[in-house]
């Protein structure tokens, strides 16, 4: 066991779907995974162990914002030896080119975090997901006749919900940022540290420019695409 996750050795999967909402992981599991055992209720961030289509799958929650997520994914990667993690999530469309539950996957993140400030002595580091996940997962999103729509390119990881400066946010749609999400940026830095995979993909739960929202029982349970697409991606064969 670590600090945060009660899973004994060998009961988390190589592949961990992370979402943030713990609720969430708990209906991917029952809802995608053959023999769902849960493995996790440590501080209620439910950890889940399946299969899909044959091969072995876990599902953990991540909280919300990059403190969390670099709390479990850092354990997930050193203590348990998962060799890749693939975040499915919500986000916020910043961009009109984007609509309610389109999805987006995230090449990069930026982040007006300091959590890589520190990290890198104040040095810019890029934090960018494993491009063999990514291609995957766009080549599964493309085989989906008839879903929405599907967008690829760069999410902000920022740290406050309720941002004080939203001037700043509209300078990263100048700059081409498609959503504004919580977790991608910790995420793909600790892969990176590890030498292990990571992608995060995101459901638009709400529109910035629009308004237009979700319902909470939707954002926890009806993204069933992103989550098909996230098994799809992690599954192929590297």
């Amino acid at each position: 066991m670590s600090t945060h996750l009660g899973a004994a050795p060998g009961a988390i999967a190589p592949t961990v779907l992370m979402p943030g909402d713990p609720l969430r992981a708990k209906w991917i599991a029952e809802t995608f995974l053959d023999d769902a055992r849960c493995y996790n209720e440590v501080r209620g961030m439910y950890g889940f162990t399946g299969t899909w289509r044959g091969h072995p799958v876990s599902v953990q929650g991540s909280g919300m914002g990059q403190p969390s997520m670099a709390i479990y994914a850092h354990e997930l990667f050193r203590e348990y030896d998962v060799q890749a993690v693939v975040r499915v999530g919500s986000c916020g469309a910043l961009s009109e080119k984007l609509a309610v539950r389109d999805l987006v996957i995230a090449s990069g993140a930026c982040t007006d975090s300091s959590m890589n400030r520190i990290r890198f002595e104040g040095l810019d580091y890029a934090p960018v997901a494993d491009f063999g996940l990514l291609r995957a997962a766009y080549d599964a999103s493309a085989a989906r006749a008839g879903d929405a729509a599907v967008h690829v390119g760069l999410v902000l990881s920022t740290d406050s919900f309720y941002h004080p400066r939203p001037e700043l946010t509209a300078r990263m749609v100048k700059h081409g940022v498609l959503a504004v999400e919580m977790e991608a940026s910790v995420l793909y830095t600790l892969a990176a540290a590890h030498d292990r995979r990571a992608l995060t993909i995101c459901t638009v739960s709400d529109h910035v420019v629009t308004g237009e929202e979700t319902t909470t029982r939707e954002r926890e349970q009806t993204f069933g695409a992103m989550v098909e697409i996230a098994l799809e991606a992690a599954l192929t064969p590297s």
